[in-house]
């Protein structure tokens, strides 16, 4: 399979149009759309988001923020690490390989990782490497959030 080129996602007309085919569609997207029609945000502007285009067509899509150590209650070392949230491919590309490019290009950046999967994704976020975290009521709010651990990264362990 040839490789899968994963890009930053311009904020634009466009990217906003597109994200309009995923389940995923929600206050975030509309949040820039607003942002876009007040004219604040330009194609260079920083975007969270990064995809794969199958053609001209986005397939799949994920958004990436780093987080910074000071909020950092889940690895140990405490460092900076990544969240990465809407992870979506649409139905008729799934399996075959687009999510896993998105992961594997956030492991790239060789920080930890945090997620908070979908219903019916443990498979995919086991088979990616990412692991549950001992849950912690105040910490974790009712989410169950999975890891992915760099070599030198473990689980930070709360009192």
């Amino acid at each position: 399979m040839t490789t899968l080129k994963v890009e930053k996602l311009k904020i634009n007309y466009k990217t906003i149009e597109e994200f309009k085919r995923f389940k995923e569609y929600g206050i975030q997207e509309l949040s820039m759309l607003e942002d876009l029609q007040e004219n604040i945000i330009e194609n260079d502007s920083e975007s969270p988001f990064y995809g794969i285009y199958f053609g001209e067509k986005l397939v799949a899509r994920m958004s990436l923020y780093r987080v910074d150590q000071r909020f950092d209650q889940y690895f140990d070392p405490p460092q900076d690490y990544l969240e990465l949230w809407k992870l979506e491919v649409l139905a008729d590309y799934q399996q075959k390989g687009f999510g896993r490019a998105l992961v594997e290009y956030a492991k790239s950046y060789q920080l930890p990782i945090k997620t908070n999967p979908r219903v019916k994704s443990k498979e995919f976020w086991s088979a990616m490497g990412f692991t549950p975290v001992t849950y912690d009521m105040e910490r974790d709010l009712g989410e169950n959030p999975l890891v992915w651990y760099p070599n030198g990264v473990k689980e930070q362990i709360r009192d």
